[in-house]
């Protein structure tokens, strides 16, 4: 089989060359996702030191671990499943990987009074996608995200990933997965709005 003419990455035939580590096989895979694995990093809030790192270990693992690749998830989910089981470990050794409760629903509920109008009327954060100086305080937002939370949005709102893809990657139900997206973009509203009224003080 030529690798030359080779795009298809879920058949059978590159599958099997997969499996036996196969360089030029590996190097195509490399070629294809690299960039794209870096820069879901950067959106993990790693510096572009860090998420190089990442990305190596990515690779790494993916070459120590593509014998035992079955083929049922595309080798595009698989690698980024390890992207995020690799940024997990990160987090917890740098102590910095947050399981705890989240107060996102508490927030949102303060902002009703009790017979369900708005106490605060939300500012649409559309508006600040309008200019570079905004472009920066949204990514400051996202980076604040928990890192599940920041995992889940970016893949679907950046790298456009589907549904079962994400699922697969982060490890959850689909049910868990629009907990996640509704607490993040909350926290994303949240967050864009604390800014823009202490820049409006």
């Amino acid at each position: 089989m030529s690798l030359e003419i080779e795009t298809n990455f879920a058949s059978l035939e590159f599958l099997t060359l997969i499996k036996n580590r196969e360089t030029k096989a590996i190097e195509k895979l490399v070629r294809t996702y690299t960039e794209s694995l870096f820069k879901a990093s950067l959106g993990l809030g790693f510096d572009a030191r860090a998420a190089e790192e990442l990305v190596q270990s990515v690779w790494t693992t993916f070459f120590d671990v593509a014998p035992g690749f079955q083929g049922r998830s595309h080798v595009r989910t698989f690698i980024f499943g390890i992207l995020y089981n690799k940024a997990s470990e990160v987090r917890r050794e740098q102590k910095r990987f947050d399981n705890s409760a989240d107060p996102i629903e508490d927030t949102i509920n303060a902002r009703f009074a009790p017979e369900g109008h708005w106490v605060r009327p939300p500012i649409d954060p559309e508006e600040f996608l309008m200019a570079s100086e905004k472009m920066t305080l949204i990514q400051k937002c996202i980076d604040a995200l928990p890192l599940t939370q920041r995992m889940a949005f970016c893949l679907k709102e950046i790298d456009d990933h589907g549904t079962s893809d994400i699922c697969n990657i982060i490890g959850v139900t689909v049910t868990n997965l629009g907990v996640l997206l509704y607490r993040a973009r909350n926290r994303l509203r949240e967050c864009i709005e604390g800014k823009a009224r202490s820049k409006n003080v």
